[in-house]
This record gives structure tokens, sequence and C-alpha cells, in this order.
């Protein structure tokens, strides 16, 4: 009875689809989604090439189609005004100007208090959209949390008193993203990409004009790009149709006025289907579907069926299930054709090689191919997942990725100087590039504020599992971003403890707890040991050439920080007096972070309170066990 059923139900299914396809229901479309008059939405004219946001409807079999150019879609819901989501949140929507394709949008947050303002994230336009910032808007950073007693006295940075809700003060700082600002960094804690009106950023800051609420207040543009659709899309405009797209962002049919769904045009020797060609096509497609589940049910009976193919389904669901994360995903031929064939190869690590490449708008990105994994996929739905919740600017950017079979790739911003191994831990490299104790204590406090944000401040806590040298990467400026997210686990719940099978990260920093219980259990405090171990290995490596993460120095290093603290506070002559406390901040720190016993070391909240304090309330910890 079983078999009986079972060996009829895909002959059903094969007549449905039959039954279906002939009637050509899959060629008309519900025309209330895409009418030609505009909708307006508050005082803003809504139409094509955008849609309000509730427009979708079912086109040849894509149940979730909608009526414009993807990521163009306009909010507006329960009375408020038009909404666009970006990257990172939603943007009141002032003006669109379709005679000039420009878009304007203001910062919600400021609109809500001028006087005030506060921006919580890097404003940035995900590849997935067919905007980009035009020559009206300039990009600018905005520096905030800022101690008023560190600001460095620079002619043009004016610092704007800002009341908060407990009465204290809070400085800000807003300046071309082009100028110098090390300093900068270093003096406030919070610090975001904003693109801003060229207009409005040439009012004289000595004016009472000037002032980072009035300028942010002025929102910024987006430009809309037509060169970017498809041959078929570019025909369908022009005869009066209506493109549309599935969520992928690919053409599925031209929307014509009288509702049916063209291949290309809306023209009448395009809309005129004969009941022979649908009837045709619909033959074919049994036939072929038909050979499908024939091949299909003959695999899984015996077992042809590889782990790659089963592996697939659950990637795929996954992605599914975090489509909110709003990261674009590139076909492999757009990832062969961003880089050229892969023919710059940056380096390579446990997980794959990366290369460089370019974007279509000309932004430079690093291409990471991950190698072929055993398993279901565990390391590349852990780095799509982990680094797309993130927005801080210690971590680096997830432009997309690519999913197809095997293959699979990872498109990261462009880091120009490579990692930190390349510069303070390498024997080999020249002097001359090595970097001072200045810039090795912005690095050590940069990366603390990233882990920082990773364990407690971004919307699900990551712990990296990862922390070293190599997964340090440095942009322009040498501001230090963390990177390589393929070990780490999420948080989801108020307790950040975790249960893992066998080691993960790199010998040398993997902290004690994680392959053996009886020091502790695993948690956030586990990337602590390891940061606190590369921070130490910043120190020894500066003068002698000492390296955790080799196995004959490994097991001795701590003990070795230990009996050269004295050393290391005195000697060496080219460091005065200032680099002598950056210096001993960095060693204390270190040895509190290496801890045997998880309870012991300290949070990184805690970390980035003892690098930004004084050396006199710093004490030595009690010496590692190494038994």
């Amino acid at each position: 009875m079983a078999l009986t059923l079972r060996r009829r139900l895909p002959l059903s299914l094969l007549l449905a689809i039959f039954v279906a396809a002939c009637r050509g229901d899959g060629d008309s479309y519900n025309t209330s989604i895409c009418e030609l008059q505009a909708s307006s939405c508050g005082k803003v004219e809504i139409k094509y090439p955008f849609y309000l946001s509730n427009e979708t409807a079912e086109v040849r079999g894509n149940s979730n189609s909608y009526c414009g150019y993807p990521g163009l879609a306009i909010d507006c819901h329960d009375g408020r005004d038009p909404m666009l989501r970006l990257d990172n949140g939603d943007y009141n929507v002032t003006d669109i100007n379709y005679s000039s394709s420009t878009i304007s949008l203001a910062y919600p947050d400021v609109i809500e208090d001028e006087s005030c303002p506060r921006i919580h994230n890097n404003v940035t336009v995900p590849p997935a959209l067919w905007l980009y910032f035009p020559g009206s808007t300039i990009i600018y950073l905005l520096f905030s949390n800022c101690s008023i007693s560190s600001l460095p006295g620079q002619p043009k940075i004016e610092p704007l008193n800002c009341a908060s809700s407990d009465g204290g003060g809070q400085y800000s700082i807003l300046i071309p993203s082009d100028m110098p600002h090390e300093a900068l960094s270093r003096a406030c804690n919070q610090a975001f990409l904003v693109p801003v009106l060229r207009s409005a950023s040439q009012i004289d800051q000595t004016s009472s004009q000037w002032t980072i609420g009035g300028i942010l207040n002025q929102g910024f543009q987006l430009t809309w790009n037509v060169t970017r659709r498809s041959n078929n899309c570019t025909k369908c405009d022009n005869s009066n149709g209506r493109c549309a797209y599935n969520r992928d962002g690919e053409f599925v049919g031209c929307l014509c006025t009288n509702g049916q769904v063209s291949d290309q045009d809306c023209t009448k020797g395009h809309q005129k289907r004969s009941r022979i060609y649908i009837i045709a096509s619909a033959l074919s497609s049994l036939l072929l579907l038909c050979l499908l589940i024939l091949a299909f049910f003959l695999a899984r009976n015996y077992g042809l069926l590889s782990s790659k193919r089963k592996e697939e389904p659950t990637i795929e669901s996954f992605m599914q299930n975090n489509g909110h994360l709003y990261t674009k995903r590139y076909t492999f031929a757009e990832v062969k054709r961003m880089t050229m064939s892969f023919s710059v190869k940056l380096g390579q690590g446990g997980f794959g090689d990366v290369y460089r490449g370019n974007l279509s708008d000309g932004r430079q990105v690093a291409v990471k191919m991950l190698k072929e994994s055993k398993g279901d996929g565990e390391g590349f739905m852990n780095e799509v997942a982990s680094i797309s919740r993130t927005s801080h600017v210690n971590i680096v950017m997830l432009l997309g990725f690519c999913l197809h079979g095997s293959k699979r790739a990872l498109i990261y911003e462009y880091m120009p100087n490579g990692s930190l191994e390349r510069y303070a831990f390498n024997n080999n490299f020249k002097c001359e590039n090595t970097l001072t104790w200045e810039k090795l204590f912005d690095i050590t406090i940069g990366t603390a504020r990233g882990l920082e944000y990773l364990h407690r401040g971004c919307s699900t806590r990551i712990v990296h599992f990862d922390i070293k040298p190599h997964n340090i990467l440095l942009d322009q400026d040498f501001c230090p971003k963390i990177s390589d997210f393929g070990l780490a686990k999420l948080c989801l719940n108020k307790e950040s403890a975790f249960s893992v099978v066998g080691a993960r990260g790199t010998i040398g920093y993997i902290a004690p707890e994680v392959y053996s219980k009886r020091f502790g259990t695993v948690s956030s405090k586990s990337d602590v040991y390891s940061y606190g171990m590369m921070v130490l290995e910043m120190v020894g490596a500066r003068d002698k050439n000492i390296n955790a993460g080799t196995e004959s120095s490994s097991q001795y290093f701590p003990q070795w920080i230990y009996e050269h603290v004295d050393e290391y506070y005195l000697s060496a002559s080219e460091i005065n007096g200032d680099t002598t406390e950056l210096v001993r901040k960095m060693i204390v720190v270190g040895l509190w972070c290496i801890q045997m016993i998880p309870t012991d070391r300290p949070t990184m909240t805690r970390v980035v309170e003892m690098l930004e304090g004084s050396t006199s309330n710093l004490e030595l910890p009690p010496k590692v066990l190494l038994s």
C-alpha cells in the first residue's frame, strides 16, 4: 500500500504541473502591483522604478516578485514618513527627483532632535542596491563620546557640547574622511562614516550657522544607476513595460499594462504567445522533469547522492532564515570577473586563499575563496552570520558572498596594509617599516574595542575563538579591524558559556579551557586569553623576536614575559617616558588576560578601561602557573 502510494505521488505531481502549464497562469499577474500612475506616501511621489514594500505578487512561480529595481522598496506604513532601508538602518525619504535620478534622505534621529544629533551606525550602501553616492554627497567622519581634555588643537575641528540625559557632557567632532584623524581616534570612543551634502559642508566652520546637527539635518543624496539594468529590462522599460525582479535581484519578466508577462518587452509580437507554443513548452518541461525525478530516485535508492549535495540544503536554509542580514549574494561568474580570474593573490590561510578584486563601482575588495569543507559548511555560515550582524570601526566589513555548489567566497573591504603579523611579527620585514610603540598601542586598544563590541555591543553577542595577529587587518591609517569569523560562535541568550567539540583556534593563542574542562567553562573570556597572548607577543616580538604561535616557544612564553618585565620597563634606549607608560600598560593588561582560570581574567570592557586609564592604578596579577 505504502509502496503503491509512493509510486503514484510523482505521477500526480507531474499531472498537476502539466495542467498548470497548459492553462498559462504563470504568464499573467495582478496589475494592481504595478500601476502606471504614481502613488504617494506623505508628500513624496512614489513611482517606478521605486515601489511600495507591500507591492509584491507571484510572477512565473516567484511569489515575492516586485515591480521595480532591486532594493528600491519604500516603506509607507502606519502614517509614518516614507522610509528607505540601507545597510544599517532606515532613513527618511524627503524627496525623489525622477528627472535627475536622485533620492534625498535624512537621518531619523537628527530630525527628532537637531540640537543633540546621535548617529549609531556607519552609513553605507549595500552592493545589492542599485544606488550610489553622487558628486553632491561627500563622506565625513563623525567622532563622538570624545574627551574634551584630549582633543587635538586643530584649527578646523570644533568640539560641540551635547547635553546627555544624565546632565553630563558629550562632545562630537565632524571632519572629512580624508583628513588625518589618528589623534581623534585616541580621544574619542566612537567613529562613524556619515554622508553629508557638499553644499552643507562648505559652510564656514567659524560661523554660528555651522553645527553638527545643522549639517546632518540637511541629509544626503543617493542616485540610482539605470545602466545596471539587464538588456531585457532596458527593452522592457522602452516599451512602456515595468521590470519585475525577484528577491535575489534577478530579472523574471516584463510586466505589461494588459496583465501579461513577457520575456523581453511589451510589443505585440512578444505578447501574443500561441497555445501550441505553450503546450510544446509544457510537454518539454514535463519530459525534462520526468527524467530529473527518475534520476533523483535512482540516485537516492543506490546511494549516489554525495555528501556535498546533502550539505547544500542546510546552507540554503540558513541563508533563507537569515535573509534580513542584507548581504549581497554574488554569482561565481561575478566573483571571477571582479578578481580578473583570481589573478592577484593577497595571501592564504587555514580556510582558503585571498585575492584582490574590484566591484563594479570601483571599490577595491579582498575575496576569500574558502576551501571545500567537510560537514555542513559551518565555517561559511558562521562567518556570514557573525560579521553581517556587526557594524564597528574595528570590525572588517563584509560586502557580499558567493554560494555556488562547492564554490564559496566571502567579499570583504580591502585592507591595503595587510595583517598585523606582517609588521610586528615578521623577522625579515624591513626595519624602517617596523611599527612604533605608539602605533602598536593604538592597534592594541583598537582591537580591544572591537572585541568589546563583539562581546556586548552588537545585536547578537559573538565570541571569535581565533584572535591572533594574522586575523587583525590594518587599513590605510593602520586602524585595526578584526577579521576571519570562521570559528565564531553566536550567543543568543544572556549567558555567554558555550559547549564546543574539540579545540578551536590557533596553537599558542587557544585558551586552556577550550581544550581542557578542568580549567573552567568556555566563554567570551576565551577571546580575552587569545587577545592577551597576542598583546604580550607584540611586546616580546618588538625587540626579542619571541613568537607565541610557534611550538618551540608557546608553552614558555608567559613565563618568559614575567622574567623580563623589569627589563621591558627600563630598557630599550629609544623609549621615552610616554612610551614607557604605553609598554607598561600592554604588559600588565596582557598578563591579566592570560590568567589560567577564566574567572580571573578581566572582561574586554575592563581591558579597555585599563588601557585608557593611568598606569599608577595597574598592579601585576599573580604569576601564571603552567602546570
